[in-house]
């Protein structure tokens, strides 16, 4: 599991690459189809994710770890809904990464979403 940051290099939540999204408590606040999240709860889209990078629908970083390069990228498309998969099991709890220093500010800007508002939507 990847750790997840915001702007301001704060632990917001982990990421399975490729598949799922937790938050820090390790609930399970998104899954990851064709490379787009989309909310556990609502079922909506959340926006893409790309290198490591959560991304808002206007395809500005919400969160991003320390794996991937952070970059933005132009408005995606909205892809279709995909199924709902099925409830992962509880990950173990990863050790507390390092924080790392606060990043550049990505070209085009960080959204304005956190990443709580992000997983809400």
């Amino acid at each position: 599991m990847q750790p997840l940051f915001d702007s301001d290099s704060n632990l917001v939540g982990w990421l399975k690459t490729g598949e799922h999204v937790f938050d820090t408590d390790l609930n399970w606040v998104a899954y990851i189809q064709g490379g787009h999240a989309w909310s556990t709860n609502s079922g909506n889209w959340l926006g893409p994710v790309v290198q490591k990078n959560c991304l808002d629908q206007s395809g500005k970083p919400v969160a991003w770890s320390p794996d991937g390069g952070i970059s933005g990228m132009p408005r995606p498309a909205r892809p279709a809904r995909p199924a709902r998969p099925a409830r992962p099991a509880r990950p173990a709890r990863p050790a507390r990464p390092a924080r790392p220093a606060r990043p550049a500010t990505p070209a085009g800007g960080w959204s304005s979403l956190s990443f709580r508002e992000w997983v809400s939507q």
